[in-house]
């Protein structure tokens, strides 16, 4: 045999050899691009992650009922890839094993889980899909004092948890406008709320979701305010867990379809009528008219349209759920679309 070609001997077996490896990459890649998706439809529904409260993003009444804007956004998920908002379950997590939960695969996404942060996002195995709620420290006063800003109130008391963030926040709001303030402290968070309510300090310092809910339980809500400023980032929203990408896609991009269908006027009530008379291609290619938006995701032509009929545009899950309408009556403010002032903001779907 020609020494230089004695690599032929073995050419059968080196070729058999690279093309199972390949065959087996090309297979594990698959099951891992899709295994969520699979899972989904073979059980016929959504396994969401839920945090219990507060009221407006994840509650359950008495008869077992859960509403909010997480659980919207589960139903949203559901309507994408099953065509149905009701094809949901909801397991209740609590703080300190929601994480472990979604990475063991007990659940296949949490819809807002803690604040999206750095670590959280590298350090868990997780992946955040975008923002559902840009939460936020904030303020709340009474009416009576009538004022506008809290630029107004040098000088005034503030409640709030000791040893927290929110103090370190306040401090430094409060130094750097040269502002003067008095701090009324406790340990525990209603300790902190009942001060205020007793008319131990002018304003009350907290999270603008858990403040709108506080306010919601006073004798008489309407009596108290939630001023516009936010001195603290606490953006919040859909997580999955890494390593499949098409399952995060189809994530990332409902929540964009729900702000997407607000952006264009697109709403639960004139779904139908706008299959009939759309005329736009970004409206047609939303409502399944034009092209195919979720081939790549799996998911069937009108999956966008079908998020739209079952639950309708973000605006209307905010309405429902936070607005004015409901118990929390918060305003959009920062949740807000772009066009209006506010942070939410819809990629391209297209």
């Amino acid at each position: 045999m020609v020494p230089s070609l004695r690599w032929l001997a073995f050419a059968p077996w080196l070729l058999a050899a690279a093309f199972s490896a390949l065959t087996a990459s090309a297979a594990l890649s698959g099951a891992i691009h899709s295994t969520t998706l699979d899972e989904v439809r073979a059980r016929g529904h959504v396994v969401c992650g839920i945090n219990d409260g507060p009221p407006g993003f994840a509650a359950v009444d008495g008869a077992g009922a859960w509403a909010g804007l997480d659980i919207d956004f589960c139903r949203a998920v559901a309507a994408a890839v099953l065509g149905r908002k009701d094809a949901v379950k909801y397991r209740a997590l609590s703080a300190a094993n929601r994480f472990q939960a979604l990475a063991a695969g007990e659940v296949d996404l949490i819809p807002r889980a803690a604040s999206w942060t750095l670590s959280r996002d590298v350090e868990l195995g997780l992946r955040y899909a975008g923002t559902l709620f840009f939460d936020g420290q904030g303020f709340i006063v009474r009416r009576g004092y009538a004022v506008a800003s809290v630029l107004e109130l040098s000088g005034a008391s503030v409640c709030v948890l000791q040893g927290t963030s929110a103090e370190e926040n306040l401090a430094d709001f409060f130094r750097s406008r040269q502002m003067r303030y008095q701090l009324v402290v406790a340990d525990h968070w209603q300790d902190i709320v009942k001060a205020y309510a007793d008319g131990g300090c002018t304003l009350l310092t907290g999270d603008l979701s858990v403040l709108a809910y506080e306010r919601s339980r006073f004798t008489t809500p309407a009596d108290h305010m939630i001023l516009p400023e936010l001195i603290g980032k606490e953006p919040s929203g859909p997580v999955v867990r890494q390593g499949d990408e098409q399952w995060f896609s189809i994530v990332r991009w409902t929540l964009n379809a729900l702000i997407a269908a607000e952006e264009m006027g697109l709403t639960s009530e004139n779904a139908d009528n706008k299959l009939e008379t759309a005329k736009a291609k970004n409206v047609r290619r939303f409502l399944g008219l034009e092209g195919n938006l979720g081939v790549g995701m799996g998911l069937n032509g009108n999956w966008s349209f079908r998020i739209l009929k079952e639950i309708g545009n973000y605006g209307e899950i905010f309405d429902r759920n936070l607005g004015v309408g409901s118990p929390l009556a918060l305003d959009r403010g920062v949740n807000g679309l772009w066009t209006k002032g506010g942070l939410m903001y819809a990629f391209p779907l297209r």
